[in-house]
Order: structure tokens, then sequence, then C-alpha cells
């Protein structure tokens, strides 16, 4: 009997869609059942080949050999894939496999993942494709019930593939122009790069900025504090001598409330999340990076089945959604959700005027809840916080306007003008959603007068003041940009990065610098090499990072590069440009840039050297940090030679319970913390064991530590051997 393949992007989605469709029969990487065998990927099983498989001799980095721009572009399977990928390629060629179903995430990457490895197995025959939204058992059956034909998204394959090959072209030749010519491991690329600068460019603003002091004054009277306001409504004024003559004439003089003014307002509530908007919020709220929300929504939407499809930049839903409201709102009435859900389900009809926009929906509609309830027992405590924003800004959507009435008081002492302002709730609507924490979301205004509760007051009405104060403060400089206002950024480029109105406009229809599924790796890259660090919640760009920006050809800084590219894109996705056509002029486009690098008389300085040879080359190691610590690093990338000196642990200080550091090798390793507490290894190993660490304790301790510990064996042997003299298993 002819059977169907399905290809997965990931094992945990195959296995859901195996589930349903009843496959049950496990094989070496697929399950099978009667009508239908299900595999997956790893992600990408095949990819563009490395210059080397073009010409051995590009394996040595060398500027003579660029540009390197082969005829016709090659794929090679992953070589720590290589096992599945042989799978999935043997399934293609059984002879009882009469079709294929493309199940891999829908949008332009996911699409490239199932097309490369079918070209690359030689696939020919009949295909069509699953695109879906949810991992819920009904969304899965709903989908197969309606599959299309895998030719209508051809033209998103090429956009994709068109967009890898460019990526190839200009990434992989720059960044080869950039090491060999200033003997550093540099790269570059057409959103790193823009990204990277756009830290710089803050860091560069913050160093030129000269504070400059202002003044004004504040008037406390019975129940209430006024500020005051020059005749064009300027609460400062840099002139403080000004101040101080106002200050010395309204003094022991009475205040007299001038106007009143009552207004009724309404706050619509906030759209539903979208992956950047969630991302933000989750940055803000927990401090969770955006590699880290991701990842929970990974798994609250492919193994909890909770939440909708994360990579969308959408913040709406479709008209074809809304039946199912009803099912998703009981599926999330439980533990503090409960009252609310019902409370949204009482109401009739429901008010879903502020979630439903068929015009702003693409690909993917907002992150929503499924249909079905999570076992919130089962949610880790970052996954369960990542649940929470989501469930809680889905209800918001569903309610109404939070409404209120501002108050606004006008008073004279002397001549001179004061103001007053207050809020009183009407109705808390969409905010009965939250506890307070919502406001934390919110970014900081620069409202000038506090929020606080007004006495009635009448106007005409003569109050005394009780004290009237000269206020001063410095002009701030533009705060430094944390993950989550950087993920603002790259969706939003500021006018610095894209002063062409056109291409501004482009850029918001796109999505911005990188995607939803990309800007947490983007993020990540620029940690992972070097180019920026953190200091709190700040990103920080590092020498190396601002050298970059500096030596890397003018267009690579901008964000324009990437508007008139997914520009380009988005025709070859609608049919209305070739491909072949954009990939020619990105080879030229390529061979400028290497041109113009090789040109440059600009020079990289490693300021971060230190005295130390590195063991391999002899060459000076320099030291970088990094989210985990700090470490050696050899700059010659032919050697690649690294050593951790410090890593942030998960120990707590004793003091001021913070995590300790550990600093040093073999036996002087020591922890140590800001507080100034110092303690070596072998006293914390028997500090831990006269405190009873128990078995437990200690497994999560090493869990805790995971990748960090194979940068320092020294201390994951220590703990193993006293966990073997304690007879701990």
């Amino acid at each position: 009997m002819p059977k169907t393949l399905v290809l997965a992007e990931k094992p945990s989605v195959g296995k859901e869609l195996a589930r349903v469709l009843g496959c049950r029969r496990g094989g070496d990487g697929y399950l099978e059942g009667d009508r239908y065998v299900v595999t997956w990927a790893l992600g990408h099983l095949v990819t563009l080949a490395d210059p080397d498989v073009y010409d051995k001799k590009l394996e040595k980095w060398n500027m003579d050999d660029l540009p390197m721009l082969p005829e016709k572009m090659k794929l090679v399977v992953i070589p720590e894939t290589a096992r599945q990928y042989k799978v999935v390629a043997n399934l293609m060629k059984r002879g009882d496999v009469s079709d294929l179903v493309i199940a891999t995430d829908a949008g332009r990457e996911g699409e490239l993942v199932a097309r490369w490895i079918m070209v690359k197995a030689g696939w020919n025959k009949p295909t069509r494709r699953l695109w879906i939204s949810s991992q819920t058992d009904k969304a899965i059956r709903e989908g197969f019930a309606n599959l299309r034909p895998a030719k209508d998204y051809d033209n998103l394959f090429r956009s994709a593939q068109a967009r890898s090959e460019a990526d190839w072209l200009v990434g992989l030749n720059v960044t080869r122009a950039l090491t060999c010519k200033f003997n550093a491991q540099l790269s570059a690329g057409r959103v790193q790069t823009p990204t990277l600068a756009l830290v710089v460019e803050r860091e560069n603003e913050i160093r030129r900025f000269v504070p400059k002091p202002y003044y004004g004054l504040k008037a406390e009277l019975s129940g209430f504090r006024a500020t005051w306001h020059d005749e064009k409504g300027n609460a400062h004024s840099f002139d403080r001598s000004r101040i101080e003559k106002l200050l010395a004439a309204c003094t022991g003089k009475e205040a007299q409330i001038t106007q009143i003014s009552k207004m009724r307002k309404m706050t619509p509530p906030p759209a539903a999340y979208d992956l950047t908007e969630l991302q933000r919020d989750a940055n803000k709220k927990y401090a969770y990076s955006a590699k880290e929300t991701l990842n929970c929504m990974q798994a609250l939407y492919e193994r909890h089945k909770a939440l909708t499809y994360p990579r969308t930049d959408s913040r709406y839903i479709s008209d074809d959604v809304v039946p199912t409201l009803p099912d998703r709102i009981r599926a999330v009435a439980q533990a503090e959700y409960k009252d609310l859900a019902h409370a949204v389900l009482r109401q009739r009809p429901m008010l879903t005027k502020y979630i439903v926009n068929n015009a702003k929906v693409t690909d993917h509609h907002a992150i929503i809840p499924t249909e079905e309830a999570a076992e919130l027992y089962n949610l880790t405590g970052p996954e369960r916080n990542v649940y929470d924003l989501v469930v809680r800004r889905f209800l918001a959507v569903l309610l109404p306007p939070f409404e209120y009435e501002e108050i606004r008081l006008t008073l004279k002492i002397g001549d001179q003008t004061f103001t007053a302002s207050g809020k009183r709730v009407l109705d808390q609507g969409w905010k009965a959603a939250y506890n307070r924490s919502y406001d934390a979301l919110e970014d900081e205004g620069d409202a000038e007068e506090e929020e606080q509760s007004l006495p009635d007051l009448q106007k005409g009405q003569r109050l005394p003041v009780k004290k009237l104060r000269l206020s001063e403060g410095q002009t701030a400089p533009p705060a430094r940009y944390t993950e989550a206002t950087l993920l603002t950024a790259m969706e939003h480029p500021p006018v610095s990065q894209v002063s062409d109105k056109q291409l501004r406009q482009i850029l918001q229809e796109t999505s911005g610098l990188g995607t939803p599924a990309t800007r947490a790796d983007i993020i990540e890259k620029l940690f992972s090499t070097f180019y920026i660090e953190r200091s709190g919640k700040s990103l920080v760009p590092t020498s190396k990072g601002i050298q970059l920006v500096d030596l890397v050809p003018q267009e690579l800084r901008s964000a324009e590069l990437t508007a008139r590219w997914e520009d380009r894109l988005a025709r070859i996705a609608k049919g209305q440009e070739r491909d072949s056509a954009f990939v020619a002029e990105m080879r030229t486009y390529a061979t400028r840039l290497v041109k113009e690098v090789k040109a440059s008389d600009a020079t990289y300085t490693h300021d971060n050297q230190t005295r130390k040879p590195c063991p391999n080359c002899g060459k000076l190691l320099l030291l970088v940090k990094d989210k985990r610590g700090e470490l050696l690093v050899c700059p010659d990338r032919d050697c690649g030679f690294r050593r951790r000196t410090t890593q942030i642990t998960n120990a707590r200080c004793p003091n001021c319970h913070k995590k300790l550091e550990l600093w040093g090798e073999g036996d002087k390793q020591t922890f140590a913390c800001a507080c100034g507490y110092r303690e070596k290894l072998i006293d914390f190993e028997a500090r831990r064991k006269r405190d009873g660490a128990g078995k437990s304790d200690v497994r999560r301790y090493m869990a805790q530590q995971g990748q960090k510990t194979e940068a320092n064996p020294a201390m994951a042997d220590a703990l193993a051997k006293w966990m073997a003299m304690n007879g701990k298993k």
C-alpha cells in the first residue's frame, strides 16, 4: 500500500504529528503507520557549501583569493546531522513512498529547510504543504484535511534561497577580507553589522554627551504637590538665578486655583503579542534574553502545546480564528486566570475589535493560547512566566478599554503659574487582567508631574502654600540599549540608520532588521564574537565592536541594505522578480565591497592584549568577556585557542547571596564576590560537606553548571571526587 512521507523540522514536532496520524511503529529517526511515515530534520540538515568545497586552496584565508564567486552554489550535508539526513534520504527513496508532505515550520526559513533536503536527496514525486499555526491535535487534523500543492510555495522557496546565497556571497567575502586585512578575528553581515552599529552609535552619543544642570520650583499644598511652568509651558530653566528670583517672589504667598479641567479618557488594550514584543516584555520584567524567551516559547508551542506558533510578526488574528476563542479562553480558565477568563466568556457579544484585523495577519497570527489547557505544574519557572505574559495579554485584549477621569489644576502663586494633575479610575477594563506588574512593562515616560490623588477643590479657592522649594537636576544622556530596547530598534530602525522614507516603509512592512525568528540569534552572536558585553541589563560595545563598525564598508553599517534586499526578496516571493537576477547583482556587490576593504588605510588595535603567549602558536592572548565571565583567546583564527579564567557560577555568596565568580585554575581555584567575600574551592567543598549538602544538592549544582564545567574541568573533577569520597552517586 502506498504511503505518504511527512517531513517535520524537529523531532518533537515530528513525534506529535506521528501520534495524531497514528504512526506508532518506531524506526531509526522516523515513525510509521498504515498510511503515513513521519520523519524529521534537526533544523537544517543541508546547507550551502563552504568555500573549500569549490577549491581546496580556499581552506586558507588569503586576500589574493577574494572575492569568492562560485558559478553555481553547491549544497552539502551538515556533518553533525548527517545520520538523520541519511535516514530522511533513504525514506524518500523507498518504493512504497508515493508522495511527500512538507511539515516544516510555516515560513520562509522552514520552506528552505525542506526544499534543500529534497533537492539534495533527488526527490521528484508529488509534494504537498502543511501550513498550520499551532500544534494541537485539532489544528494538525484540520491542516492535513486542507493540504495545499507545494508548487504554491515555490516562489517562497526561491526567495529564501536567494536570501541565503546573497548572505553567503556578501558575508563570507567581507568577513574574510576584514580578517585578512586587519589580522584579527572580524566578521560582518547584512543584519549583524547594522545591529552592532546601533549599540556603538548609542555609546558614542553617551560619550559625547555633556550634562547640563537645570532648575525648577515645587510647591507643597494641602494634600497635593504642584509644579511651576513658564509662559511656554516649560517646567525647567537652565538659569538658576532666574529660579531663585521666582522662589523669593513667591515665598509667603497663597496659591489660588485659576482653572480646573476634568476630562474622561480611555486607553484601549494593548495588541496581542508577536515574538518581538513578547521578548521585549520578558526582558523588562524577568531580564530574560531574547534567546531564552524564544526557547521558552518553542517549548510551550511544541512540547506543551499551550501556545501558538512563536515566530510571528503579527499582533492580530483573522476572522476564521474568532470561533475558536471560547475554547481558548476555557483552556486558560485555571489557577489565577479562572475568574477573569469566566468574566470574558460572559461578555455577549465577545469584544474582539482590538484583536481581529485580517489586513495585519501575514503567514501567522498573533501568539495566543491554544484550545488545550496547559498542565501548569509541568512548566519550568521561565516557561510559566512566559505563559503568564501571553495569557494575561490574550485576556486583556478581549476586555473593554481602561477608563479614567483626568483632573488638571492650574494655580497662581504670585504671578507665577503652577500645575498639578491627577487621575480617578472609572473602569479598570483590560487592566483587570494584570496586577500592578503591567506598569513595569511600560516604557518610562518623561512626565514632569507625578500622578497623585487630588482633593475636591473649587475654582477661585485660595490655599496656603506649606512649602516652596527649588528643585534641580541634570540633563541625562540617552540610555544604553537593553535587549528589550535593542529589539525595538531592530524592528523599527531609527532615522540615523534609514533616512529614506520609502526604505523606512519597506522595513516597517518586512519587520525591520532580521526577523522575529532570527533576532535572538543575532544578539547572541554579538556576544559570542565579543562585540558587545553586558553591564547589568545594559549592552555595551567592546573596543573590538567599536573598531569593527569603523572598519566595515559604509553600506554594511546601515539597515538600508536590508530594506533594499527585503523589497527584492518580497518581489521574488510574489513571483514579480527572478531570483537569478538578484543573486547575479549580489556577486557584483560582493566584489565591490571586497575591493573597498582591500583599499582601506584604516588600522585595527588589540587593546585587550595581555602579555601571556598562546601555548599553541606563541601570539599574545587577548582577554575578553562573555556572559559567563572572562577568558583568554588567541587572536589567530587558525589557532583558535581559548581558556576560561573566570566564570560566573550558580553558587551563592553567603554574605550578599549574589552569584559567585570562580577564579584561577587547578588547586588555586577561588570563589569571589563583588562584596569582598573570598573562598577557595577546597574550602567551598568542605563547607558544603559540613552544612550537609545532599546528593540532590550537588547534582543540581553540577547540572546548573552545565556547559561551564567543560571550560573548567578542574572544578568538575574536584566536585566529582568529593561526591565519590562521600558515597554520592
